[in-house]
């Protein structure tokens, strides 16, 4: 079944498998984004894609990093995500006439364990122009990700733990981690593929072993995909069918390194009609296509290796950052030298 056409049942077993009225966009663009600028995206900037958020019909946007100043003390606003900065974009979107109503889109900020002063940087929920926090965590750092989570929670927010680097963890750990955490008042489990390492097949195994813990304890289940082995949106899908329904994505596939999963190539997969596709395109055009004369994010051959290597992108990175960024022989060599 094609857009233009084609057999009227075929049309409706796709709306069937796509159309789920649970599934949430939780788009991402300016935290993870931010990893590539160091967080220092222009007011103006953010509140375009704050605006584009509201029009295009997203359930959550996050817009920073909520760090401890005491250990990241020179990046860009969105590193801190104050108060005041967070208020300006809402107010300043209302004032040009752009304001989600109450089933709209809600603000969230991301909070890593062990680099968050939790208890005085995330404000009571009825201080904040904030709905959700999300706790990233590693699985070492679990006793700490679930004080925060409990605090966000006692504070009157929604919460999300995101588990980073799953390819790494033996699984065993994980789901001794998993019992510990959907015991917890968190709402959300997170899959986080953050090297990129994961196939299709295994994103549907691991998912479904999130979504038959996290359901008996009456949690959710998301995904955050990153795109090193062009996976990014196939895996965001396959976590969709495997019962996922929190969905990370962000425009353009802005994110660090390879970048994550399009919201354009969601949007236009659900067939939800309060998901607007023109909004998108409309921010790609003007901020998105200007920036990647900037950035240099998405796909290449440096984060290819590493997601199939199963290595943190760190390195690739930094050669995407030298003089000889397509060096890629070299590369494979100084990666693979150990394994011979």
């Amino acid at each position: 079944m094609t857009a233009q056409g084609g057999d009227t049942g075929a049309r409706h077993i796709d709306s069937w498998v796509t159309f789920r009225p649970e599934l949430k966009i939780l788009d991402c663009t300016i935290r993870d984004g931010g990893l590539m600028n160091d967080h220092r995206f222009e007011h103006s900037f953010v509140q375009r894609v704050y605006e584009t958020g509201v029009a295009a019909g997203i359930d959550f946007m996050e817009l920073g990093y909520k760090a401890d100043r005491k250990v990241f003390s020179d990046s860009g606003p969105w590193k801190y995500s104050t108060e005041d900065d967070l208020r300006r974009i809402v107010d300043d979107a209302a004032a040009a006439g752009t304001v989600a109503g109450p089933e709209g889109l809600k603000l969230t900020v991301m909070a890593d364990a062990e680099r968050t002063d939790y208890h005085t940087d995330i404000l009571p929920r009825d201080q904040s122009v904030l709905s959700c926090i999300r706790v990233a965590t590693y699985v070492n750092q679990i006793p700490t990700a679930l004080d925060m989570v409990k605090d966000a929670h006692d504070k009157g927010y929604l919460t999300t733990l995101n588990l980073m680097a799953l390819s790494a963890v033996p699984e065993h750990e994980l789901l001794d981690a998993l019992e510990v955490i959907v015991a917890s008042p968190v709402d959300v489990v997170y899959v986080v593929d953050s090297y990129g390492a994961f196939y299709s097949e295994q994103i549907r195994d691991l998912t479904g072993k999130f979504v038959k813990l996290a359901r008996e304890a009456g949690k959710a289940v998301g995904i955050h995909a990153h795109n090193n082995q062009q996976l990014a949106y196939a895996n965001t899908i396959e976590a969709m069918l495997a019962g996922a329904t929190w969905l990370d994505a962000t425009i353009c596939g802005l994110g660090r390194g390879a970048g994550n999963c399009p919201t354009e190539l969601l949007l236009g997969f659900l067939k939800n009609p309060k998901f607007h596709l023109r909004p998108v395109l409309e921010c790609v055009q003007d901020l998105f296509v200007p920036l990647r004369k900037e950035l240099d994010w998405g796909y290449s051959i440096p984060y290819m290796l590493t997601g199939q290597l199963n290595m943190h992108p760190r390195m690739a990175i930094k050669l995407r950052e030298s003089s000889t960024p397509d060096d890629y022989v070299e590369f494979y060599d100084a990666l693979t030298e150990d394994q011979d």
